[in-house]
């Protein structure tokens, strides 16, 4: 089961962004701009910069999220969104004496599916052990023989074991991420991961991400989601014809 933090957020990042705004359209000098922005005042001239996609002021504004109980499929896509800076569990230095999977539901619910499913999987635990020991065993002695100490010997034989080993996990292998973006990025991210057309692993998780960041800043992604919520469907011929029910749940 997926689980969706939100650990850290620029506090006053609404009267932040306002007053970041502000600066762009009045004569007033950096220690006055945040002076009679009371929360009324942040509240119309945030909504109205929202309503006119005016987003460079939003990047001052970043969230932190930690993220486990997800696919390492799921964590290739994230990383293409390049604007973050992201922190995820290293295959290279943990070892997985058991490693958990995440199961896509057409395959959960399809029995013949994931009987073979789960049987790949123990079959990967099965020939990860193998192959990190076999290994470990060769990078051991070798480390023995060059006079390295037991313990120096061993902790460098298991590094170099579980390295390699690593390859044999599938992308279903279970991770876990800690990753910052700013709103900007938040915002895009949003809108190409909410959409039905995302991928269904990424977009449960956008859609959760989305909620927290509206608990704490509703002004700021008043707007946000999949990117018919505001306008015509982006997709074109590729749309998921569901538009007005779109809309309706990211209300």
């Amino acid at each position: 089961m997926d689980k969706v933090e939100l650990l850290r957020y620029t506090p006053d990042g609404e009267k932040l962004v306002a007053a970041a705004a502000r600066l762009c359209y009045s004569s007033s000098g950096v220690s006055e701009i945040e002076e009679k922005l009371t929360e009324d005042k942040v509240e119309s001239f945030l909504s109205l910069l929202m309503d006119l996609n005016h987003e460079s002021p939003i990047e001052h504004v970043t969230f932190t999220f930690g993220i486990e109980g997800i696919s390492r499929t799921l964590t290739h896509q994230l990383v293409r969104h390049r604007i973050a800076s992201f922190s995820q569990q290293s295959q290279r230095y943990v070892k997985l004496e058991q490693f958990e999977y995440i199961i896509p539901p057409a395959i959960a619910n399809n029995k013949k599916a994931r009987e073979i499913f789960e049987k790949a999987m123990r079959e990967d635990q099965k020939y990860y052990d193998e192959i990190s020991n076999l290994l470990f065993d060769e990078h051991y002695n070798k480390y023995i023989e060059e006079k390295s100490d037991e313990k120096e010997a061993r902790n460098r034989a298991e590094k170099e074991s579980i390295e390699d080993a690593r390859y044999i996990f599938p992308n279903a292998c279970e991770t876990k991420i800690v990753f910052t973006m700013n709103a900007r990025s938040l915002m895009n991210f949003f809108r190409l991961r909410c959409c039905n057309r995302a991928q269904w692993e990424i977009r449960e998780i956008a859609t959760l991400m989305l909620k927290e960041v509206k608990k704490v800043y509703p002004i700021l992604f008043k707007n946000a989601g999949p990117g018919c919520i505001n306008g015509p469907c982006p997709e074109g011929k590729m749309t998921c014809g569901k538009m007005v029910e779109v809309r309706e749940r990211f209300k």
